[in-house]
């Protein structure tokens, strides 16, 4: 469980699914399948079969769900097939076969002024690339995609101010874009993105191209945004420690396939195989594992007043008991309590987190 994860987000209602989705290039892709749903023709060794002729699978049978509020983030080295896989949700590319649910209907069945109309009102995209247009002043960059939905000046511009001022640019409506900075680029991107309102928000590697100290800023204003606006998100990153520190849940990939889905702490204490071990070997757990993860059901005297909430790492959590080994109260996001955490219960964690896996 990330810092900004909220109880909403894993009980929420599932806003998007992707089911056995594929992505190949070549001469014949659609002649692997035996429908357009992603059922494979021959089911052994499908994929090397499939590379075998020539054809280069970008997207292997992937299938995940996104709850509503959630920030699921989808990582992997380059060329693993992320950016590929969140492309395809919002048929940027097209996908060989698969299905694509969004709010229960698959978007690949959609036709295509249903699909234009889905991503000007309910999708937000922010990518690497600011793709900011020059000739136009922030104020006018943010109110550009409102314009397209044919709302009057008046309307979008009052939109775009209130975006501007969400995302800390205020006095910059009139500036434009070579005069602002990588982060100030970016911002106004996100307040582009979340002019529309979306109920989905697609951001693929949105704070790589930044400066350390400018990406840290950014992550840091990305979860004050998500704590405001609740927002179902999908993020591709490379970066591991980006995606433990954002993440509700993240799925790892490589060469094209989901090797394993989980909360950082799952992906740091169980890694799925070597591959994701090599990705967590180097993580301070203490910076990971959340009282949530390890909490137990709570004494009636749990905490004696002491409470700490359920996405408190143990970094935070450690330092509770050097006064009181008394177990720590765990509260909710509605500040009542949902379980407690004893100072055994760390030293297991931390034992059990050092294990060699099997």
């Amino acid at each position: 469980m990330s810092e900004n994860i909220s109880e909403g987000a894993a009980n929420g209602e599932i806003k998007l699914s992707c089911r056995n989705l594929w992505k190949i290039y070549g001469p014949k892709p659609e002649g692997f399948f035996t429908d357009s749903g992603g059922a494979v023709a021959d089911t052994s060794g499908h994929i090397e079969r499939i590379r075998s002729t020539g054809h280069i699978a970008a997207a292997c049978d992937v299938s995940f769900d996104v709850r509503e509020g959630e920030i699921f983030i989808i990582m992997g080295l380059s060329g693993s097939g992320k950016s590929t896989v969140v492309r395809c949700l919002s048929r940027l590319i097209e996908p060989t076969a698969g299905a694509v649910l969004f709010d229960g209907d698959d978007l690949l069945k959609v036709s295509k002024a249903e699909l234009i109309d889905i991503r000007r009102h309910k999708m937000g995209m922010v990518f690497q690339h600011f793709g900011l247009m020059p000739h136009l002043t922030v104020l006018e960059n943010v109110a550009f995609p409102l314009k397209i939905q044919g709302i009057g000046r008046e309307q979008r511009f009052a939109r775009a101010q209130e975006m501007l001022d969400l995302v800390g640019l205020e006095g910059r409506e009139a500036a434009f874009p070579r005069q602002l900075s990588g982060g100030q680029q970016q911002r106004v991107g996100i307040a582009r993105s979340l002019a529309v309102e979306p109920a989905v928000w697609f951001l693929d590697e949105p704070f790589s191209a930044l400066d350390p100290l400018i990406r840290r800023q950014m992550q840091d204003e990305f979860l004050r945004l998500q704590r405001l606006l609740h927002k179902t998100i999908v993020f591709i990153t490379h970066d591991f420690l980006e995606a433990l520190r954002l993440a509700d849940r993240i799925a790892i990939m490589k060469d094209g396939e989901i090797v394993q889905i989980g909360t950082p702490a799952e992906v740091v204490m169980k890694p799925a195989d070597d591959y994701v071990t090599e990705f967590t070997q180097d993580v301070p757990r203490v910076k990971v594992i959340t009282a949530g993860d390890i909490m137990s059901p709570a004494a009636s005297n749990a905490g004696g007043g002491a409470t700490v909430g359920a996405g408190a790492t143990l970094e935070r959590l450690m330092p509770r008991f050097r006064q009181s080994m008394t177990p720590v109260a765990v509260t909710g996001t509605d500040g009542a309590i949902i379980g407690q955490v004893s100072a055994q219960d760390v030293l297991t964690a931390l034992a059990s987190a050092e294990e060699e896996p099997e």
